[in-house]
């Protein structure tokens, strides 16, 4: 054996002596040890000491291991995890962990060099506590920096937009590209030395600092979303969207009264609804556009869809997951235009009960586009001209079942917060329109009826034991739900729940308030006490709508975790095992991918919209609205208006007073005025702050 020993290639050898520390430390026979116990018990000999050295750091570098003074180990003896890091502008970050729960705060000083949205390893500082230190950085979140381009003496910077990116970018004189002092720029990053700024290189110039359109692209390009599809994936795409339909092996119901029912602006129209009535009660069919049958799995389609994880929705634009060729035009559910679909039909009797469902590939034919609009115009008796009576009454009965599916989600103790999200919109002139924000009945009926195919969808691949992405809302924290216990009873509430809190015990405190003037306030902390839902593989149930077995399924246009649902559907429907297996080895990772791209997607959309609230109210200077505190720090109150658009009350500008913040009560406390999340104010517009892109409030009265 040794005499072989000398005839393997130094690369094997190097290979045997990892795999043999490396078993040796998972078995637990070294685990925390340093350079010379791990030679003891491996048998390395001493003159093997700077190789084995040079296996550990590998092994370090790669994340594998985690060294700590002098000592080794796995991440998981160590109690670390993976997550990405969520860096604040004050110098502190938060840490979401890749398998979900609540995030870990870390401290500057624990912070070894991570910047926003870094994908690292790290331990809990003590055990069981909330506080992390990072130990590993595994991936660089960030390849490009948006911000304003100053000119130095001897370099160029950019100061970043997003103020959590905590660092400047020092740009060398000959990479500055031609920027100019006061242009906003991108910033490719080229190197992170140690304890000094990020180095860079200037890639794009967008326009000058504080012009709209090119604060608008710096927000896009800040979240490095995809504005062009690569000339490869637009070519697939109009070569699947020409296939002819083909009804071989699926149900025919294109004579099904069928309709659309969307926003004013929708273009990429991915669900379809029908009702009919039995004796006793409904079929009602929720048709979901069949992207799978165009968007075959490892194609330069399905790849680029998989990098964008979602469409992303501006007042001005789309950013959509899918080519105009699919997502406008092939896929879209348009009205009178033959399509693929999935078809979950479900029988219902008059109590909004599901008795049955059967999901299978259709081909259907759209009778109507119908909008939100119009919908709530007729079933509130206003005109129906241009609407069949046949969809008139269809509809009728839809709202008929919507109220007695909402009945069942509220006996089962599904939670409905009335949590306003503004619909910005630019009008026929280009200026920014936001309305009053409402959640109308027609809005309530497709809601429900997509909850409901999701669900059977969710229970049909779950029953079977294939895989899904699963839409997953895991209970409250305890530390959290203890928090909103406390801050109950300080409203004089008692909640009688049981160890675990239940989404029943939840529906309860809100019926128990709905009368009450502090029904606001409740409904908002009660939603910080919430944890986000996420994708998983594993089926985990969703508290919010307190459904055991739930998944996304009915819009795989604009979402990938719903065609991949789509494809394990088609699979098992289709008997296919090899398909299935396919789509179990890959399901954890497409679950943490769709996860991440979501939170971007949001985050953008978030940013840009307050990009448009801000220019929106800047024209509304020293004008009075009643509005509703939406939150409390030590430092500033929060106000939303009846639009949504919410507003920033620093504490230096709230009347004088000597005020102490109460962080269990969301409560800032002064001798002769108090500030309660959920408590109605009046504010005038003081002014709008362009750089952290806030509307600024004042209080008018008490």
């Amino acid at each position: 054996m040794r005499r072989l020993s000398y005839l393997m290639p130094p690369f094997c050898l190097h290979m045997q002596l990892e795999e043999k520390i490396l078993s040796l430390i998972n078995a637990g026979k070294c685990a925390f040890s340093d350079l010379p116990g791990i030679m003891h018990a491996a048998h390395i000999p001493s003159r093997e000491r700077k190789e084995t050295k040079k296996i550990l750091d590998g092994l370090c570098a790669r994340g594998v291991l985690l060294r700590e003074r002098a000592f080794y180990g796995t991440p998981e003896q160590w109690g670390a995890f993976k997550g990405t890091v969520r860096a604040n502008a004050r110098g502190f970050a938060f840490i979401s962990p890749e398998k979900g729960g609540d995030d870990y705060f870390v401290a500057k000083k624990n912070q070894n060099g991570a910047l926003d949205m870094d994908v690292v390893l790290a331990y809990p500082v003590r055990a069981g506590g909330d506080e992390a230190k990072i130990v590993k950085i595994l991936s660089r979140g960030r390849n490009t920096v948006v911000g304003r381009f100053a000119m130095g003496k001897d370099a160029g910077y950019v100061l970043p937009d997003r103020q959590n990116y905590l660092s400047d970018v020092y740009i060398p004189l000959s990479l500055c590209g031609g920027a100019k002092d006061g242009d906003k720029v991108v910033a490719e990053i080229t190197s992170y030395p140690h304890n000094k700024l990020v180095g860079g290189k200037i890639k794009e110039i967008l326009g000058r600092d504080g012009d709209f359109e090119a604060e608008e692209m710096g927000i896009i390009k800040s979240f490095e979303l995809s504005l062009k599809f690569p000339e490869e994936v637009i070519k697939e795409a109009e070569k699947q969207a020409a296939q002819r339909i083909d009804f071989a092996g699926r149900r025919d119901l294109t004579s099904l009264l069928t309709i659309t029912i969307d926003g004013d602006d929708t273009r990429d129209i991915d669900d379809a609804v029908s009702l009919e009535k039995t004796d006793g009660g409904y079929i009602l069919g929720v048709h979901i556009a069949d992207v799978a049958q165009y968007v075959l799995c490892g194609s330069a389609t399905d790849k680029e869809a998989y990098s964008r994880g979602t469409s992303v929705y501006f007042p001005d634009r789309v950013l959509p997951m899918l080519p105009p060729a699919l997502s406008n035009g092939a896929c879209s559910l348009n009205e009178g235009e033959t399509r693929y679909a999935l078809s979950c039909l479900m029988t219902v009797d008059d109590g909004g009960k599901i008795l049955k469902s059967e999901i299978c590939e259709s081909v259907i034919k759209s009778d109507k586009r119908l909008t939100y609009t119009r919908v709530d115009g007729i079933l509130n008796g206003g005109n129906h001209s241009g609407v069949s009576a046949e969809i008139c009454a269809m509809l009728h009965d839809m709202a008929r079942l919507t109220a007695a599916f909402e009945a069942v989600r509220e006996e089962l103790g599904g939670i409905t917060l009335d949590i306003k999200e503004a619909h910005i919109y630019l009008d026929e002139r280009g200026e920014i329109v936001i309305p009053e924000a409402k959640r109308t009945l027609s809005q309530r009926l497709i809601e429900q009826f997509m909850v409901a195919a999701n669900e059977c969808v969710a229970k049909f691949l779950g029953s079977a034991g294939a895989p899904c992405l699963y839409r997953i809302h895991e209970p409250p924290a305890p530390e959290k739900a203890e928090a909103f216990d406390v801050f109950l009873r300080g409203l004089g509430i008692t909640a009688k729940r049981s160890q675990e809190p239940t989404p029943r015990d939840y529906r309860e405190i809100l019926n128990r308030a709905a009368d009450k003037p502090y029904c606001g306030v409740i409904s908002e902390v009660m939603l910080r006490t919430m944890q986000k839902a996420r994708y998983s593989e594993e089926n985990r149930g969703h508290f919010g709508l307190a459904s055991p077995c739930y998944c996304h399924f009915t819009s795989p246009i604009r979402r990938y975790p719903d065609m991949f649902v789509h494809r394990a559907v088609k699979s098992l429907l289709r008997k296919d095992k090899a398909g299935l297996e396919e789509l179990a080895e890959i399901a954890g990772e497409a679950a943490a991918h769709s996860s991440g791209t979501e939170k971007r997607a949001d985050g953008a959309e978030r940013a840009v919209d307050d990009l448009y609230k801000t220019v929106y109210m800047s024209d509304r200077l020293g004008e009075k609205y009643r509005a509703i505190i939406s939150g409390v720090t030590a430092y500033a109150v929060y106000a939303e208006l009846p639009n949504a658009v919410e507003g920033m009350i620093r504490l230096e500008s709230l009347p004088r007073d000597s005020y102490e913040f109460y962080a269990d009560k969301y409560l800032l406390k002064g001798k002769r005025r108090s500030y309660r999340i959920g408590d109605g104010i009046t504010v005038k517009v003081a002014g709008c702050d362009f750089s952290a892109m806030k509307v600024l409030f004042a209080i008018c009265d008490d």
